[in-house]
C-alpha cells in the first residue's frame, strides 16, 4: 500500500528550502514525541543541501533532539571519503557538523578509500541497514518495518533530475529495474561521476513518508511526467511512493507542466502566504 502524491508549490527555491526545513523539523518533533527516536534518509543536490542549511538557520530546530535521530542516505557518489562532491560531505558541512547529532547514528555509504568498487560498497550498506533493522526490532518489538531488512524510515528525502532520476536510479538502467535487493551499485551513471551507490526503489518505497523536492524549469518536464502517471522504468520519480505520505514540494518554475488536479491547494496557500 502506498500513498497517492500530493503537491505543494512554493514561489522560489529559497522559500522551497525553508518549507522543507520547517516540515522536517515538525515531523521529527512529532515522531520523537511518539517513539523517542526518528530516522531520516537524506539526499544531495542543491535543494536538498539548501533545506539542511535552512534547518540549522531555523530557530525551531532546537525543538528536535538531534542526538536521537538516525541519518541514512538515499544514494552516494562512489568517491574518496572527503571528496566535496559526496552527498555526506555536503550534508556535514551544511548541517550535521552544526547540530548536536550522535556520530554513531550517522550512517554514510562507504567510499573508494574502503571498498574496491561500488558493488562492494552497496553490499556493505545493505548489511548496515539489516543490522540496524534487527537492533530496532530488539529495542521495540512494536516498531513497524515494511521490510525486515530495513529500519523504519520516517522521512525519506529525494531530489529529482531533469531526466526524472531519483537517488542514483536512472531511466531505463539496471538500477531502476533491480528487484529483491535494498541497495544497488551503479557503474555507468549518465551524469558524473559514473560510479554510485543507491537504495533501490523497493527500499525507497518502504519509507513512511517520501518527500520529493524539486526546483527549476529544467525539471518541469520530469515533474509533469512523473505526476501524470508515467512508468517508473522510464520516469523513476513516478515510482517513488511513501507508505503513508508522498509529498512533492516544488517551486513555481518546476510546476510549469504540473497536472492541476494534484495540487494541494490548502498547502499551496500556506506556503505562498
Amino acid at each position: 500500500m502506498s500513498a497517492e502524491p500530493k503537491v505543494s508549490i512554493h514561489p522560489s527555491p529559497t522559500s522551497l528550502a525553508a518549507a522543507v526545513a520547517a516540515r522536517l523539523i515538525t515531523r521529527l518533533v512529532d515522531v520523537q514525541s511518539d517513539r523517542g527516536t526518528a530516522t531520516v534518509v537524506l539526499t544531495g543536490g542543491s535543494i536538498g543541501t539548501a533545506a539542511l542549511q535552512a534547518v540549522v538557520e531555523s530557530p525551531a530546530h532546537t525543538a528536535v533532539d538531534w542526538a536521537n535521530v538516525h541519518f541514512w542516505w538515499g544514494d552516494e557518489r562512489f568517491l574518496r571519503a572527503e571528496d566535496p562532491d559526496r552527498n555526506a560531505v555536503q550534508a556535514r558541512t551544511a548541517f550535521l557538523d552544526r547540530v548536536a547529532v550522535d556520530p554513531v547514528k550517522i550512517h554514510e555509504f562507504g567510499s573508494k578509500d574502503e571498498f574496491p568498487d561500488e558493488d562492494a560498497a552497496a553490499l556493505d550498506y545493505a548489511e548496515q541497514l539489516a543490522v540496524a533493522a534487527k537492533a530496532e526490532r530488539a529495542a521495540d518489538e512494536d516498531t513497524v518495518q515494511p521490510d525486515p531488512r530495513l529500519p523504519r524510515f520516517d522521512v525519506l528525502l529525494l531530489g529529482v533530475g531533469p531526466d526524472a532520476h531519483v537517488a542514483s536510479l536512472f531511466p531505463e538502467m539496471a538500477g531502476i529495474r533491480t528487484k529483491g535487493e535494498t541497495t544497488v551499485g551503479v557503474a555507468d551513471a549518465p551524469k558524473p561521476p559514473p560510479q554510485r551507490i543507491s537504495l533501490t526503489l523497493e527500499a525507497i518505497n518502504t519509507a513512511q513518508e517520501v518527500w520529493l523536492s524539486v526546483s527549476g524549469s529544467d525539471k518541469a518536464g520530469a515533474v509533469g511526467l512523473a505526476l501524470a502517471g508515467a512508468g517508473h522504468v522510464q520516469v523513476p520519480a513516478a515510482g517513488a511512493r511513501g507508505v503513508r505520505k508522498t509529498l512533492w514540494l516544488i517551486d513555481q518554475d518546476a510546476a510549469q507542466k504540473l497536472p492541476g488536479r494534484l495540487i494541494d491547494h490548502e498547502d499551496e496557500e500556506e506556503s505562498v502566504g
